[in-house]
Parts: C-alpha cells; sequence; structure tokens
C-alpha cells in the first residue's frame, strides 16, 4: 500500500507539472502571436510614412514653371496636391496589387509543391521504417558485467561494435567487443586528469578523447598495433566537458568550463579556428544537426545557444538565444528543425521546433520522463539513434529509452533505474547495445536490444 500511494503521489506530482509547463507555454505562443500582430502593424505603418514622405521630397524638387502665373480665380478651384496625394496612391497601390500579387503567389505555390517533392521520398522511407517498428527492451546480458570500482565519465563503441573505450579517471581503457564479451587490450594513460569524453570516427579507426586537463587528443593505432597520441589541441582555459565531431571529420566542437566554445578545423593541421564566448557559465552539452550547418549548447548559464554556419565566409554565428528555467546538460537534435532537451531531474523532457516562417524555435511539447532520486552529472550525453528512431535520456538515475513514431510523438517504451545518479553510458549506433557504468553496482554492463 506504501508503494501504491508513493507511485500515485509522483504520478499527480508529474501531471501538475505538466499542467503548470503547459500553461505557460501556451500563455507564451500567445503572447508571441500578439507582439508579432503589432510589429507587423507598426512596419506597415512606417512603409506608409515613407512612402509620403518620398512624394512630399519629389514635390519640392519639381522646377518652376516659366509660364505665366495662374489665374488666381483657377488656383482657388484646383485641389491641392495633399488633398488628391492620398487616393491617388491607394488607386496605384490597388492596380500594382492586382497585377503583381498573382505572379508571387504562382511563385511561392511553385516553391512550395518543389519543397514537397523534395521532401517525399525521404518522408516515406522514414513513415515506412518507423512503421515496420516494433516494442522493444533492452535486457541485460548476464554474466557478461565488467568490474571496475573507478569513476567512469565517458564510454563509446567504434563503428561496427568492435572496440568498446571506458574512462578509468585519467586512464582510457580498450576492450575488444567480440561474441558480446569484453575484453581488456589496452590502457592509455597520456592524460594528465579526468577524461571526460570519447568519440571514434567513423572514416578511420581513430578515436578523440577530452579532460579536465585541458587537452584533446586524438588517437592512432600504429603498426604493431599500438594505441598513440597524434595530435593534441590545446586552448582551453579549464575543464572540457563535451564535444562533437562532423561527419567528414574535419571538424571538432568543444565546449568548457572556461564558458567558451571552440571550433577545430583540419587544414594541413588541426588549428582553432573560431571561439564562440556568448555563455555566461561552463557550457555542459552540444549537438550537430543533418545538415552540419548548425550546433545547439547549453550551460549553467540557463540558456540554449543556436549557432549556425554562414555559407559565405563559414563563419559560425549565434542566430537564437533561448532562456531556460533549470540548468540542464543534455540536448540533441532529432532532424534539423527538432530538437530536445533535459532539464536537472525533471520529469519531464522538452521538445523544440522550429517555426518555418520567422526559423526560430520554441518549445512545444513537454515527454514524461522518468528520474529516480535527485542527482545529475555532467558526462551522460543525450542520443538519437535514427536506425531505432529511439531516444537515449538519462535523468537522475534513470536511463529513459523513448520511441519517436511517424508523427514525431515521442513514447518512453523502457526506463532502467540505476541505483546512483553517477551513471555514464552509450547506446551503440545501430541501436544493438547499451553499455552502462553506475557507482552503485560499480560494473560495466552490457544490454541487448529485444523486440518484444
Amino acid at each position: 500500500m506504501d508503494e501504491f500511494d508513493k507511485n500515485d503521489n509522483t504520478n499527480i506530482k508529474m501531471n501538475r507539472e505538466l499542467i503548470v509547463e503547459n500553461c505557460k507555454m501556451k500563455q507564451r505562443n500567445v503572447f508571441k502571436r500578439s507582439i508579432k500582430v503589432q510589429m507587423q502593424d507598426i512596419k506597415l505603418l512606417c512603409i506608409h510614412q515613407s512612402s509620403f514622405t518620398r512624394i512630399d521630397v519629389f514635390q519640392d524638387q519639381l522646377p518652376l514653371s516659366p509660364n505665366p502665373l495662374v489665374p488666381h480665380k483657377i488656383t482657388n478651384n484646383t485641389p491641392k496636391l495633399q488633398q488628391i496625394q492620398l487616393p491617388l496612391i491607394q488607386t496605384i497601390a490597388n492596380q500594382i496589387n492586382t497585377e503583381v500579387q498573382p505572379v508571387f503567389n504562382k511563385q511561392i505555390q511553385q516553391e512550395q509543391v518543389n519543397q514537397v517533392q523534395l521532401e517525399q521520398p525521404n518522408k516515406k522511407q522514414d513513415d515506412h521504417h518507423q512503421s515496420n517498428l516494433k516494442p522493444f527492451k533492452y535486457h541485460l546480458i548476464q554474466n557478461h558485467s565488467i568490474t571496475q570500482t573507478e569513476c567512469c565519465r565517458a564510454i563509446a563503441f567504434n563503428k561496427d561494435n568492435s572496440i568498446v573505450l571506458a574512462t578509468c579517471d585519467k586512464l582510457i581503457k580498450v576492450f575488444e567487443f567480440k561474441q558480446e564479451l569484453l575484453r581488456q587490450t589496452h590502457i592509455l594513460s597520456e592524460h594528465q586528469d579526468n577524461v571526460t569524453t570519447l568519440n571514434f570516427m567513423k572514416k578511420s579507426s581513430q578515436f578523440i578523447s577530452a579532460s579536465h586537463d585541458q587537452q584533446i587528443i586524438m588517437w592512432s593505432m600504429n603498426i604493431n598495433d599500438q594505441w598513440i597520441p597524434s595530435y593534441k589541441l590545446s586552448g582551453h582555459s579549464n575543464w572540457i566537458f563535451c564535444l562533437v565531431l562532423n561527419n567528414n571529420e574535419d571538424l571538432i566542437i568543444s565546449g568548457s568550463r572556461d564558458n567558451t566554445i571552440k571550433f577545430w578545423v583540419k587544414q594541413n593541421e588541426w588549428i582553432c579556428s573560431q571561439t564562440i564566448t556568448d555563455h555566461k557559465n561552463q557550457v555542459l552539452g552540444l549537438s550537430l544537426n543533418e545538415q552540419q550547418n548548425q550546433v545547439i549548447s547549453c550551460g549553467s548559464d540557463q540558456l540554449i545557444l543556436i549557432i549556425e554556419q554562414s555559407s559565405q565566409d563559414q563563419k559560425w554565428n549565434v542566430i537564437q538565444k533561448i532562456s531556460i528555467e533549470c540548468t540542464g546538460n543534455q540536448l540533441c537534435f532529432i532532424n534539423d528543425n527538432i530538437f530536445i532537451f533535459q532539464r536537472c531531474c525533471k520529469l519531464f523532457m522538452d521538445v523544440y521546433e522550429m517555426n518555418s516562417s520567422d526559423k526560430q524555435y520554441a518549445k512545444t511539447k513537454h515527454i514524461p520522463v522518468k528520474c529516480g532520486r535527485n542527482g545529475w552529472n555532467y558526462y551522460f550525453p543525450q542520443q538519437y539513434i535514427k536506425s531505432k528512431c529511439v531516444v537515449v535520456n538519462k535523468n537522475g538515475c534513470n536511463v529513459n529509452l523513448i520511441w519517436k513514431n511517424q508523427n514525431a510523438d515521442f513514447i518512453t517504451h523502457q526506463s532502467i533505474e540505476f541505483g546512483s545518479s553517477d551513471l555514464q553510458g552509450q547506446m551503440s549506433e545501430d541501436g544493438e547495445y547499451l553499455i552502462t557504468w553506475d557507482n552503485q553496482s560499480k560494473e560495466i554492463q552490457i544490454r541487448k536490444y529485444h523486440e518484444e
């Protein structure tokens, strides 16, 4: 009975928070629409005023006629220019609108048709794939866990799931993953402080690590099958918390406790090409979109930044700042128009969508998720596995596995509760395996995808 009451109270609390959040969101959207309408009215008034001003200026610039003066009687019976200009302008404007508007409408309709035709094949393919997905669960592979008492802050699979990396304080452990068994093959000790991020490359066998020692190291395997540092990137002045790599593997983006986001590009060598300083506190999370032209970030300053690459000079510019009510370190693009964000230990995940008219992101949905005991760490990045349409969401001491259907609805299929919020993990790129480490079991555990 106590357990039932506890669950009931939790559900009431979660529903109450969801109702409050939805009311706030609706009020904000109504306010934004009202402001937008008023701004459009102001712009329209400015346009009319500008038109009158240009006519007055033109009138003043007309040359004086050399002809004799018009008789006084005639001038008195002639209407002033100010009296006729408004009807005349209105008549001309109506004529222009009648002639031009159909052309504009035709162009807009054609562009819409072209866009639909462009998106249709991809949408059909995605819908077909999503409609074939079945309910699933990730089951622990028994007797295959590895004991590790030291703290693990990052885990990574390579592209074919044959190698697993796991940090062990300032060390990096390398495992062979074969027949669903982990076998340790190397221990790497180049970093001078706790290792916080691990990213495998897909076009090569290299991987990247970052650390509290403020360094980014790129690792390669030599002819003796030994992992060695091939590049060391220095530039941050404090701990590195997050790192993402683009698909071409010629751009690294890193976020740090020094409040900056750095962009590293590969030319003849790797160099820091740009630094974003808009965050006022430590940068905790990063994600790149599918087109690779936008990156989102979140930090302890309760801001989400939308950063876009210019097509002209290739520079990255902050195009939107979203204020949030609570700090979070997990965010992830779902596609080029949707991203998700997890606030610290809240009972819902936020969904942000791009408005098609002004290209700005706004919060549109709240997805219920489990949290368990409060507590969080910086280092469990959010993931979206496109092949399985699954979001990996760490919240408190729970890992929530959330399915996205063809209507862009998010449904929590499984919540795995661990005994500690000091929890790290990653899902393999194909979605077949989920690997985790938590501070209660002190084990590296592997779970496998099963359709129900």
